[in-house]
């Protein structure tokens, strides 16, 4: 079984330019491991909003940062292979496209699914190995996607830290499992069964 993970950059900015400052990825085991990034010398531009936002300062990452070409080494040796999933995956799939080249590596050698994808893809996986009809399992699935879409929408961002917001996903993730489990264990094809499971 391929292993996942939840993955969440923090950014200099939302602009063009906009490189990685943070960068954090939890297991689904809920192990965890987070940088702040040192920027490449060509990496000069910054928003003060978004320093607003984050709460990291620049200075911050040239004096603690890890080198960016080292984070990306280690990124790549400890998750090749790994299924990576993001809850914005266009804009962190940006950034790391752009930490990869910049050090030198195929900035395709990580890729980013949506976490959404891994919520929809572990629910339907449980239905399946439940014994629910394939007939009725994608409208199961939806009904409880619909649901986690909404409690997402409920269950805003804390402080915009890249640990935390990776944390989030993957409690996001596992909450699906959940909700889905709960429809097995009520033995009957409605997702109404499984909004009694606790979060």
């Amino acid at each position: 079984m391929t292993r996942i993970a939840f993955l969440d950059f923090e950014a200099s900015s939302l602009g063009k330019s906009s490189y990685p400052i943070e960068v954090a990825w939890v297991f689904a085991d809920g192990g965890a491991e987070s940088f702040l990034i040192r920027p490449a010398p060509a990496w000069t531009d910054w928003a003060p909003e978004a320093e607003a936002v984050h709460g990291i300062s620049r200075q911050r990452l040239v004096r603690d940062g890890v080198p960016h070409d080292r984070v990306a080494l280690h990124m790549l040796t400890t998750l090749r292979g790994v299924a990576l999933y993001a809850s914005a995956p266009s804009w962190d799939g940006k950034w790391l496209s752009r930490l990869l080249r910049s050090s030198g590596l195929p900035r395709h050698a990580l890729r980013l699914g949506a976490t959404a994808e891994a919520q929809r893809r572990a629910i339907l996986d449980i239905l399946a190995a439940g014994g629910l009809a394939p007939a009725v399992r994608d409208g199961v699935a939806g009904k409880l996607m619909t649901a986690l879409r909404q409690e997402a929408k409920d269950d805003p961002a804390p402080d915009h830290r890249a640990l935390e917001d990776a944390r989030r996903e993957c409690r996001r993730w596992q909450r699906a499992r959940d909700r889905a489990g709960a429809v097995i264990r009520a033995g009957v094809p409605s997702p109404e069964a499984a909004q009694t499971n606790p979060r």
